[in-house]
């Protein structure tokens, strides 16, 4: 694996900063929901960027999926906050059932 530049590095820190903030709430908010996890490929930064809320059953995960939209604001909310724009922020954070290595 290439080693990261330093602008990948903060990149890496900024989106490591929001995940775990986000995470933190949607424990507090989202019944069922395990943790929240991120793709992201600094090259293409932000667009590449994919924060997943992962779920432990579907019905955990059917319940939560009206509040999506609002976890989207969320999410280019705190972005933005850290001088990162998202085009669509519908694309850069989901519901799921799959982990990480899913």
């Amino acid at each position: 694996m290439k080693k990261l530049s330093k602008v990948q590095l903060k990149q890496q820190t900024l989106v490591l900063n929001v995940a775990d903030a986000l995470e933190e709430q949607g424990r507090a908010e989202l019944e069922g929901m395990l943790q929240c996890w991120f793709d992201v490929e600094y090259h293409l930064f932000p667009g590449s960027l994919l924060l997943c809320f992962q779920f432990e059953n579907q019905q955990s995960l059917d319940a939560a999926t009206p509040e999506l939209l609002k976890w989207q604001k969320r999410l280019s909310g705190a972005m933005l906050k850290k001088g990162v724009i998202l085009k669509d922020m519908r694309r850069h954070l989901v519901f799921t059932l799959k982990g990480p290595d899913d």
